[in-house]
């Protein structure tokens, strides 16, 4: 029937065009963005659930960093001890020498001045060994490197009690009170001596043992980024391939839909022939 009043076919085609345009304005956006939801609307479910791994993410990044530093400041306190080591093997080299009757008085004058030299080395690399210009070595001083996911679950910590490092802490020795100015008293120091190397040498091993859990929770940690990385992409990235396909759609239908609106405007004017 032919109408006046109303162009059915005019309105029924910008309808469509307006459809089409939306989703051709999807789809460049899908493509320009390279993600499948820019907004709540596109996928409400899939956006709580990518925001939540995204997360995830960001949380367990940071946390393997806090691993990685945590481990950065345990082998600074191990190369410091290494040394501590070292200055106490000499220390041994010197009790010994100063323990036997072939030694003069004053040579063992010289040998006890190196053995206090070495202890206030000691004291110096305890008291100035810093990691981030904090004490590693202090009274109280111990690590422990917080790791989390953003759950609760998934929280945990690394403690190590490192304390107190100088030549009267060393573990539970002190060589404070010890000299080589007799052969009685440099074979008492070489006991003491051994039980420092022996406590210093359960220290390191008690930072290896806890730099190397450290050193797994960041393996562990990289691998669930991976994984998260992974998961979130396939809910959020956008099919490239598909978009592309309706790149090509939309766009000919757009064009489509244009003309089809341009004939249905047209047909109006058939009706002034029936008035000729």
């Amino acid at each position: 029937m032919l109408s006046i009043l109303n162009n059915i076919s005019a309105l029924s085609s910008r309808n469509q065009l307006s459809l089409t345009q939306a989703s051709l304005s999807k789809t460049l956006l899908a493509l320009s963005s390279g993600s499948r939801i820019n907004s709540g609307a596109d996928d409400a479910a899939g956006l709580a659930i990518a925001d939540g791994l995204n997360a995830n993410i960001t949380a367990l990044t940071q946390s393997s960093r806090n691993a990685t530093d945590g481990v950065g400041q345990l082998q600074v306190a191990d190369g410091a001890l290494s040394q501590v080591t070292a200055l106490l093997n000499r220390a041994i080299t010197l009790a010994t020498e100063s323990s036997t009757g072939t030694v003069s008085d004053s040579q063992r004058t010289a040998l006890n001045a190196e053995f206090t030299a070495i202890k206030t080395e000691i004291d110096t690399i305890g008291g100035k060994t810093t990691y981030n210009g904090q004490a590693i070595f202090g009274a109280t001083s111990n690590l422990t490197v917080y790791m989390s996911d953003s759950s609760a679950a998934g929280t945990s910590s690394v403690s190590v009690t490192i304390g107190q490092v100088d030549s009267g802490h060393l573990g539970a020795v002190s060589l404070t009170g010890n000299d080589l100015s007799t052969a009685t008293n440099a074979q008492t120091a070489i006991g003491n001596i051994n039980s420092a190397i022996a406590a210093i040498a359960n220290l390191r091993g008690t930072l290896g043992a806890s730099s190397n859990q450290l050193q797994a929770a960041s393996n562990v940690m990289q691998n669930q980024i991976q994984n998260l990385t992974a998961a979130e992409d396939g809910i959020r990235a956008a099919d490239i391939g598909q978009e592309t396909a309706n790149l090509s759609k939309f766009t000919v239908l757009q064009q489509t839909g244009i003309a089809a609106l341009q004939q249905s405007n047209q047909s109006q004017q058939a009706v002034l022939r029936l008035l000729q």
